[in-house]
């Protein structure tokens, strides 16, 4: 990732991961593209990003391999979507976890900024990133849903890969205001 100093190649794995996923730009693009927001556009105004910032955050995780792009058409001209391969949706755990970590330990702004992980298949909230802590199921994006209050009442099932046509087709108003 050229945005900062290069850990690729870093004797610990942990430097190797930060190196890809340590930039929280790329971690919030992952979220967009979690929730079914993999068109350029629609990233951008839920961000609030410059398309600069937007732009190099998309072509590091596409290099990286965690997204690759998806042709689509607007109507008038081809455009490309971004969408998870399975080593982004191998991530999935991270994005878990940072979400469960902060919901635990950092104070929200208001009632309404709160995100919970929740596990469709037996419907609880979870506070394991990797597991469902009511029924003991490994969570995946096929089996886990976000339910980000200021997005919608309800959760919202994740994107899964390219090869599972998921929420990325959803036009982006359904997943509400920008941040």
């Amino acid at each position: 990732m050229a945005l900062r100093s290069d850990w690729s190649q870093r004797n610990c794995s942990m430097a190797r991961g930060l190196d890809i996923l340590g930039d929280p730009w790329g971690m919030l693009v992952l979220r967009e593209v979690f929730f079914g927001n993999g068109r350029f556009d629609a990233m951008k105004s839920r961000l609030g990003a410059a398309d600069s910032v937007l732009t190099k955050r998309l072509a590091a995780l596409v290099d990286a391999g965690l997204l690759t792009r998806s042709p689509y058409d607007d109507g008038g001209r081809t455009r490309q979507e971004y969408v998870l391969t399975e080593m982004g949706e191998d991530a999935l755990p991270v994005l878990n976890a940072v979400v469960i970590w902060a919901e635990k330990h950092l104070p929200a702004p208001s009632e309404q900024a709160h995100m919970f992980v929740v596990h469709t298949g037996c419907g609880a909230r979870t506070t394991s990133a990797d597991s469902c802590t009511e029924c003991g199921e490994r969570l995946t994006a096929r089996n886990t849903s976000w339910h980000s209050l200021t997005r919608t009442p309800d959760p919202v099932p994740l994107a899964a890969t390219y090869a599972s046509p998921g929420p990325s087709a959803k036009a982006p108003s359904q997943n509400g205001p920008a941040l």
